[in-house]
């Protein structure tokens, strides 16, 4: 779900610390050096970058722009390649049975029977295309407010590292504990009352 879907699932951000130096330079540079590329044709399971909102599969920021309004707009991509296990059970036993055969042995130790199957499954991830899952972000620079579109933890979390790597920012999640400590001026005894407030359960 993204920003332009009837459904969005949303997390607010406060994003912490300014750039130094001209704001979209910077973040362009940031963006660029840190564009999500291709692994298709190699053996990595799993890769994280930035690419544009308006064409998420071809991530080239030169000819796209993140600029809308007051507004920074891009997506975070998240490429995976996920083998079914039935799958590399499969061609580890036949890998496994034709290494046997030309060895002329009977079985194989613990640790040879486990690089087999990293073998098989560095193969496998050549042939099996990532699966691409986009989120978008829209970034107010001026308030220092980021909307990120997904609530999914590993998202937000791979969102968070790359962010810090590319702008050289934290961004510090909002809900209601954060909000409440940064925007309702509590003194230092309200402050150490709210952390050891605890959730209320309303229904069993």
């Amino acid at each position: 779900m993204g920003l332009l879907s009837s459904k969005v699932s949303i997390t607010r951000y406060k994003v912490e610390g300014r750039i130094e130096g001209p704001v979209l330079e910077v973040v362009s540079s940031g963006l660029l050096k840190n564009s999500i590329k291709d692994i298709d044709n190699d053996a990595s399971e799993k890769i994280v970058g930035w690419t544009s909102f308006d064409n998420p599969f071809s991530p080239d920021f030169k000819n796209s722009s993140v600029v809308f309004g007051t507004n920074i707009v891009f997506s975070l991509r998240i490429d995976k390649k996920n083998i079914p296990t039935k799958i590399i059970k499969k061609y580890y036993t036949i890998e496994k049975e034709k290494r046997l055969v030309e060895s002329g042995r009977e079985f194989f130790s613990r640790n040879e029977k486990k690089m087999i199957k990293e073998h098989v499954i560095n193969i496998l991830g050549l042939r099996i295309p990532a699966t691409p899952n986009i989120y978008d972000i829209v970034w107010n620079y001026e308030e220092s407010l980021l909307w990120f579109f997904s609530n999914l933890k590993s998202a937000n979390e791979e969102l968070e590292t790359i962010f810090s790597k590319s702008f050289k920012l934290n961004l510090i999640r909002l809900f209601p504990y954060t909000t409440a400590d940064m925007t309702a001026g509590l003194s230092d005894q309200e402050r150490d009352d709210l952390k050891k407030l605890s959730v209320t359960k309303f229904m069993e």
